[in-house]
């Protein structure tokens, strides 16, 4: 026994050790994306600058902007995984429903996102960085000839550390990959995630330094007597979520219909509205961070609705072009600005003091976040590390978890599963493939707790190796009662496990 406790304690070390490794690597990885697309994106904006001078000037900026976007749009129609945010597809990955080889789609989404973002169109590179990390993962895991377990991990732990490496927020990296990403909370997922995640955020402060991404300034506490204000807020940001979760699902149709473009070159579209865009707005563009440090000096609602208006559209049309590029950063931008829209029309009404309006742009980031990820803690840990301050926990909740619910009572769905959703993934219904292993949590109220083992209808071929309690390993037998909170490794076929799964989340609803 002492013998496997001690092997099991030197794979975990190397598998930390391995996940560190792509700490590093994603951390350098990310760090030159991130300053690429700044430097790029500054270009752009003094070329803009200095067509004022010479109008002429503005057609060969309009040239190298479609010429970007056409050779983004190129390299995904080498590689359509290489398009959008890249989220779902680590979804999927880590699901078992899509397999894809890491170099093909590394390259070809680093060159293509400093392109499309770096232009000044309305993505953001935290989609692109989270799969460019989880990239590094799989490469990392090929070259220490990872186990298909530990790969996940390592693909897992790459996805987290490219969100720190994008936002310098490693806590909110692990968070969004245990609780959106790979929807597991067990500990070789978090706390290697975490792990990469420090290290990668270790490597980008010594290039852009340890000050917060949005490093707001404020200084005073919001209100116990003023927390009505936070429901309506909630409950108006929810209602906004859930209009661009629609939106954002939609829209995509439009550009089918155009007969005369390829999908590779729906790029073209944002391309040309961006133009003048940039011309006359070239501070509105881009993922929006540095228009999120400057909306506390904004006080004009007309302008802040004109500019949200602005962002939410592009946004979509940006999105649904198939470029490489997220949506992280506008949706944080687009939630600032709904924050400062409404705390203006209340200062406007007497009902707030103007210093808790920049309060309330902070709140509407989390909460609109929260209701279109549908990640309540990750929009909160992540909005406390981009800010750089813990003063606003208990209102930053109070939003986020009132935005989450009305998303919910609207009938929204997280956007990424439902990205994830429309894509085509192929899963067999042949068992030919090698054994595998699927870690699952057993929720409270879930239809696995307090039955025994031999009670569960389980997937085929799928047999409970171990169950993690607390400290213990327990080895199961047909009698064997599961409880909240378990942690099962299940053994699988490697090809059905998409199938398994989805029907161990079947299982994991709600009892009737």
């Amino acid at each position: 026994m002492e013998s496997e406790d001690r092997q099991t304690r030197k794979s975990n070390l190397r598998l930390l050790f391995e996940a560190l490794a792509v700490g590093l690597v994603a951390g350098i990885v990310v760090g030159s994306f991130r300053w690429l697309i700044g430097q790029i994106l500054a270009m752009w904006q003094k070329g803009y600058q200095a067509a004022h001078a010479n109008p002429a000037f503005l057609l060969l900026l309009a040239g190298g902007v479609l010429a970007s976007v056409i050779v983004a749009g190129f390299l995904v129609k080498q590689q359509p995984h290489a398009g959008g945010s890249g989220i779902p597809e680590v979804e999927l990955q880590l699901q078992g429903k899509l397999q894809l080889a890491w170099w093909p789609v590394f390259w070809r989404k680093f060159i293509g996102g400093v392109l499309s973002i770096g232009s000044g169109l309305f993505l953001g590179r935290e989609g692109p960085s989270i799969q460019l990390g989880s990239t590094v993962g799989q490469g990392v895991a090929q070259g220490f000839k990872a186990s298909k377990s530990d790969s996940r991990v390592l693909l897992a732990t790459g996805a987290a550390s490219g969100l720190s490496a994008a936002f310098g927020a490693p806590l909110g990296g692990a968070m969004f990959i245990v609780e959106e990403v790979f929807h597991n909370f067990s500990p070789r997922v978090w706390l290697n995630a975490l792990a990469g995640a420090i290290m990668a955020n270790f490597v980008v402060s010594n290039v852009f330094g340890q000050t917060p991404v949005l490093a707001i300034d404020y200084k005073h506490s919001f209100p116990i007597l003023q927390y009505w204000q936070l429901l309506l807020l909630g409950a108006f940001l929810g209602l906004i979520g859930r209009f661009y979760q629609w939106g954002l699902l939609n829209f995509s149709h439009v550009y089918q219909k155009i007969p005369v473009l390829p999908r590779w070159l729906h790029g073209i579209i944002p391309a040309l509205i961006l133009v003048p865009v940039m011309y006359y707005l070239p501070g509105y563009v881009g993922g929006g961070n540095n228009l999120i440090l400057s909306l506390n000096q904004i006080h004009a609602v007309n302008i802040l609705v004109l500019i949200f208006l602005l962002r939410i559209s592009f946004s979509i049309v940006s999105y649904d072009s198939g470029l490489p590029g997220g949506i992280f950063l506008p949706i944080l931008t687009m939630g600032a600005l709904l924050g400062a829209v409404y705390g203006q029309f209340m200062v406007d009404l007497g009902l707030l003091d103007q210093k808790l309006v920049v309060n309330l742009i902070i709140f509407s980031m989390a909460g609109l976040f929260s209701a279109i990820v549908r990640s309540p803690f990750t929009a909160i840990m992540l909005i406390a590390e981009m800010v750089g301050s813990l003063l606003h926990l208990m209102p930053l909740a109070v939003v986020s978890v009132v935005a989450y619910v009305v998303n919910e009572l609207l009938g929204g769905v997280p956007i990424y599963e439902s990205l994830a959703g429309r894509m085509q993934t192929k899963e067999d219904n042949d068992y030919v493939g090698e054994a595998d292993q699927l870690t699952v949590s057993i929720y409270e109220g879930s239809q696995l707790a307090d039955h025994q083992v031999k009670d569960i209808a389980w997937p085929d071929r799928t047999l409970v190796r171990v169950i993690h309690r607390g400290q213990k390993d327990i080895i199961p037998d047909g009698n064997t009662k599961l409880l909240a909170g378990d942690l099962l490794v299940l053994e699988i076929d490697e090809n059905q496990r998409g199938l398994v799964y989805d029907k161990m989340a079947s299982l994991q609803e709600a009892k009737e």
